[in-house]
Order: structure tokens, then sequence, then C-alpha cells
């Protein structure tokens, strides 16, 4: 997204917007099949439903961390509010805000110098430093632009991917003049980053849907003679603003709500659970420990699968364990002391199966 500190013009020097890291692409093993690792690949960022994603801003009582990346109370506002915009949705995920940087799994920083970025989705676990960020806000969030750059970084946590880059978008690009507007001055990217949140298309398995939204909050506002085609953008696009409906379609698919009154089906030991769900899809399970020791928790079947333990808790789930066994020839499995009387939540999310009806979960 784009700072508002000035109206858009054709090349207008002012305009800055957000700068995903590069990232290694996921290597899969030559005997993974195609339509498998384009199964895993559809997923393999988004979260499992019962995930509650905690997050910490630095402000300025975090004495531990530069002075720069410390929020000012009117951007940590909007920062709320956006968190909230995307919660009433109605998710299968919720957020909540904590005090400690060590208990966040989202790490928030304002550095003004570094542009405003986040990881995508359950990239955000591979960074464990507590004191380091996996999101910055690198301009005022008090506009309308620094609003829709707070939805689009989390929309970044949620697993969304830039829009202009969905291969279905059709788009053609100057490339000269693309590289020269963002080579310049206030985003002086160099061509690796430039390749990397422009002109890369994005794999079909990875973009919501198949077809472009161009007011998507994971769009960007671009100027005159950035696209050639298609020729109704090639004086500009610019974004409604906010989400729109195929945002919030998008991820309340990903993550369906639950409805207070549908109870989750309690796991029971040594008898299993067929998971009944595509590709794609996540279920969860409820498990009241009947007495304190060390428990097994797998999937079988031939599939790829993601796998996370909750404790649950008065402030929502704590993830506790995980495991993915996607594109490797093994099962997903947990084993951990889990204690009597306790209550537990297991999160399931099928990549690919050879045949979803003979996958299942079981607990022993």
């Amino acid at each position: 997204m784009m700072s508002a500190s000035k109206k858009s013009t054709a090349h207008d020097s002012a305009l800055r917007y957000c700068a995903q890291p590069p990232r290694a692409p996921r290597a899969f093993d030559a005997t993974v099949h195609p339509q498998r690792v384009r199964a895993i690949t559809n997923s393999d960022k988004k979260w499992v439903n019962g995930t509650q994603l905690t997050y910490h801003m630095f402000s300025s009582t975090s004495t531990q961390v530069p002075r720069s990346w410390r929020g000012i109370d009117a951007d940590l506002v909007a920062v709320r509010k956006a968190f909230d915009t995307w919660a009433k949705i109605g998710l299968g995920i919720t957020f909540r805000e904590v005090h400690r940087p060590e208990d966040a799994m989202i790490r928030i920083g304002f550095d003004s110098s570094d542009g405003s970025w986040s990881f995508v989705g359950r990239d955000v676990l591979t960074e464990r430093n507590p004191l380091s960020r996996t999101m910055n806000f690198g301009w005022p969030l008090t506009t309308a632009y620094g609003a829709d750059t707070a939805l689009h970084e989390i929309g970044h946590t949620l697993g969304l991917e830039h829009e202009h880059q969905n291969p279905f978008a059709g788009i053609t690009w100057n490339e000269a003049a693309v590289r020269a507007y963002f080579r310049n001055p206030p985003n002086s990217w160099d061509d690796r980053t430039i390749d990397w949140n422009i002109l890369r298309k994005i794999s079909s398995a990875e973009v919501k849907g198949t077809t472009w939204d161009p007011d998507s909050v994971m769009e960007y506002q671009f100027d005159a003679g950035l696209i050639l085609a298609p020729a109704n953008y090639s004086n500009g696009l610019k974004p409604k603003g906010g989400l729109s409906k195929p945002d919030k379609i998008w991820v309340a698919s990903s993550y369906p709500g639950t409805k207070p009154s549908e109870a989750l089906t309690a796991l029971v030991p040594a008898k299993s659970v067929l998971l009944a769900i595509a590709a794609g899809e996540t279920r969860t399970f409820s498990f009241k420990p009947p007495r304190t020791r060390t428990y097994r928790i797998g999937s079988f079947g031939t599939a790829d699968t993601l796998l996370v333990l909750f404790e649950a808790a008065p402030t929502g789930n704590v993830q506790i364990a995980g495991d993915d066994d996607s594109g490797a020839d093994r099962n997903a499995l947990i084993t951990m002391r889990l204690v009597a009387g306790r209550e537990y939540v297991v999160g399931i999310r099928l990549y690919y199966a050879e045949s979803a009806a003979e996958t299942s979960l079981m607990v022993w």
C-alpha cells in the first residue's frame, strides 16, 4: 500500500509501497507429484482454524528494541482497528494483543526508514527471536491510505499475497517505467525487490480465487504509464479502499467461523475419526484427557496435513505443539504429556489426500 503524504500524480516520488522481503521458494523432493505440490502450495501458508494469533506492538515502553521501531499511540490504535476489521468478518481464527513480545506470534515495528512489510501467513513462525519483527509500518497510519496499509499488512499475515501479482490479472507492465519508478526515492528499491513485489507472477495455487480483484486491499495504486494492459488501467489504477467483497469471501472461506451453538467433535482415546474434509479445508476437535499421561495425536492415511495442538484458556487457544507432514512420506504426529481435566483443541488442515474418505485422526 502507499503513503498518502501527497496526491497521486504521474511518477509522484512521494508514494511509498509495501515491500515484501524476498524469500526462497519451498523446495520439494523430485518424487512428490506436481498435483500434490500444487495442493500443498495452495495452503501451506494458511493457519489452522482454532489458531489465536497473538500480536505485540513495539511502543514507547519497549526499551529493548531500537527507538525507531517504537510506534506512537495513534498508529497503535490504527493497527488495533485494522485487526478488529478483519475479525468482524467472523473467522475461525482470532486475534489478541499481548503486552510481552515473547508471548506474541506477530511482532510489529514502526520504523519509518524500513518501509511497510509483513511475513506471509505461517512464515511468521520462522522468526523466533522475541525481539525481532514479523511486520513493520513505514509511514503514518492515521490517513485513509495508512488505514489501508494496516489492513494490507495484516492481510499478508493471514496468507494473502499482492493482488497485482495474480497471474489471472493479465497485467502487462511497462517494465522500464516500473523499474525507473521504484528505483527512485522514496522507495529506492533494487531490482530484486522490484521483481519480487511487482513484476513476479505468483503461482495460481497461491492466489485467492480465479479472477483478479483490482479493488482488493492487497492491490497497489499505480500511476499512469506503469501498466500497458489491460488498456483501461494504462492511465492508472486506484483501488476503492478498505476490504473488498472478494477479500472478505477469501478469508471467510479460508478460515470459516463456527456458530456458538456448534460443539466441536470430541476425540476419545484409541478411537479414530474420519476427517471428512476436502483439500485446503480445516477441522477442529476437542480433547479432554481422562488421565494425565503422554498422548500421541496423529493422522492416518496417504495424505499431507498440518496438525496443531492448542490448550484452551480463558483468553483463547494457546498453541503448544504442531507437526506438518506435507511433502514427506509419513503422517503428522504430536507426542506430548497432557493433563487430566484440562481442555485441549486439535486443529488439522488437509493439504492433499489420495482419498479424503480414508484420512482419519486419532489420539492414543
